[in-house]
């Protein structure tokens, strides 16, 4: 791939950034920034290189129209305060507002277009509307950088289609993401460690059938988890379970012991009455959750048991929390097996998403882990082997 390098001279050029600026908002207030701060590199590379940056990202799920809810408006503010310059902000994507705020641009200057998502051709399935808005977004600038990993595993048009247009590369953003995930799955130090969780099984079926062919340990924790005791024949209470993938769990398990893939499950649950922060709880063994109970997090002893399958990895890949990290009572699991892989002396890597968000919600040191994603379900694809649209384009 292409680096900002291989652009040359980029003086009095502009340069599009398809960032990743889909950050959650509480009303108009960014509740975390973890996403904006990520894109700063690039884009200050690109201005020290004496171009202008043009940013283009989404945020949210708008339908193709105009939402105020999903404006960039306050992202390009907190994306001014970081570079410590004015972002300019325009009102449409490739409309007269965009056209006349990227004519005003000078050296170094920075202006952030509203949600690419307005547009229905953004994300459209037909090759041709997607290409005409890509012409139109490409119309604006001289170069193309992709910058916004957690977009890449969709084949739209400020991801796909604008890399065919203009002289491409890829940011620094993208480029340690993708170095970091195949420095982990392309030929991982071993024991080779990876550590499942969040809500749903069915989210995680293709990672999970890809891993059992790589992985040397597989720790499953999280909402998912109780579908999997549920295969071994244990009651669940009322914890959330995908009681139509039990099958296809049965036959990971099957598959793992002929692999001679370590399936890591908890011995002991925090169950609680109610999914509630303040709900009553009791730690219970796994194999015997209460009828009427809930599990929101593994127990604290499968915390410790987890973290000693940490301990001794040489590579450890997490993609989602423990438990309901949100909810302080239920929170101990996802930060033992965080704070475990901090201990460690493996090569790290978390998925994005809920887990990036946990490490920072929880207060860790991000500095502790090798590399923290910022793409949830593009990371997820890349350990499930899938070719990646938005990489795949710049490889070309």
């Amino acid at each position: 791939m292409k680096t900002v390098a291989d652009l040359g001279d980029l003086h009095g050029k502009r340069v599009l950034v398809r960032s990743d600026l889909n950050v959650p908002l509480d009303g108009k207030t960014i509740t975390d920034d973890g996403r904006v701060r990520a894109s700063v590199p690039t884009i200050q590379q690109l201005r020290d290189a004496g171009a202008a940056v043009v940013v283009v990202a989404h945020l949210g799920r708008p339908k193709g129209a105009p939402e105020d809810k999903y404006s960039l408006a306050p992202v390009a503010a907190r994306l001014g305060e970081l570079l410590g310059v004015d972002v300019k902000f325009a009102t449409d994507t490739v409309g007269e507002s965009a056209k006349a705020v990227v004519a005003g641009l000078s050296d170094g200057d920075v202006a952030v277009l509203e949600n690419v998502r307005f547009s229905k051709a953004e994300t459209s399935k037909v090759d041709a509307e997607r290409e005409a808005f890509a012409a139109e977004l490409a119309a604006l600038a001289d170069a193309y950088v992709s910058d916004g990993f957690g977009v890449v595993h969709r084949k739209q048009a400020s991801v796909y289609d604008i890399a065919k247009l203009l002289p491409a590369a890829v940011g620094s953003l993208v480029l340690k993401e993708v170095e970091s995930l195949r420095k982990a799955t392309d030929n991982p130090g071993r024991p080779y460690a990876v550590v499942l969780g969040g809500s749903k099984v069915s989210d995680k079926l293709g990672v999970i059938a890809n891993l059992l062919n790589v992985a040397d340990r597989l720790l499953i924790g999280g909402g998912m988890v109780y579908t999997f005791l549920a295969a071994k024949g244990y009651g669940t209470g009322n914890s959330l379970l995908e009681a139509d993938q039990i099958d296809t769990v049965k036959g990971y398990l099957e598959t793992a012991e002929k692999n001679g893939v370590e399936i890591v499950l908890p011995t002991d649950i925090v169950a609680a009455d109610t999914f509630a922060a303040d709900s009553p709880y009791e730690v219970v063994a796994a194999d015997a959750i209460p009828d009427g109970k809930m599990g929101l997090d593994i127990g604290p002893d499968s915390a410790v048991l987890f973290a000693s399958k940490i301990a001794d990895a040489k590579t450890v890949v997490w993609n989602g929390p423990m438990g309901v990290f949100e909810f302080e009572a239920f929170a101990n699991g996802t930060k033992v097996v965080a704070q475990a892989m901090i201990d460690s002396d493996a090569f790290s890597v978390v998925g994005g998403g809920d887990s990036a968000a946990a490490v920072r919600r929880l207060g860790l040191d991000e500095a502790g882990f090798s590399h923290i994603s910022t793409g949830g379900g593009a990371s997820l694809e890349f350990l499930e082997g899938k070719t990646l649209p938005g990489i795949a384009v710049l490889e070309g």
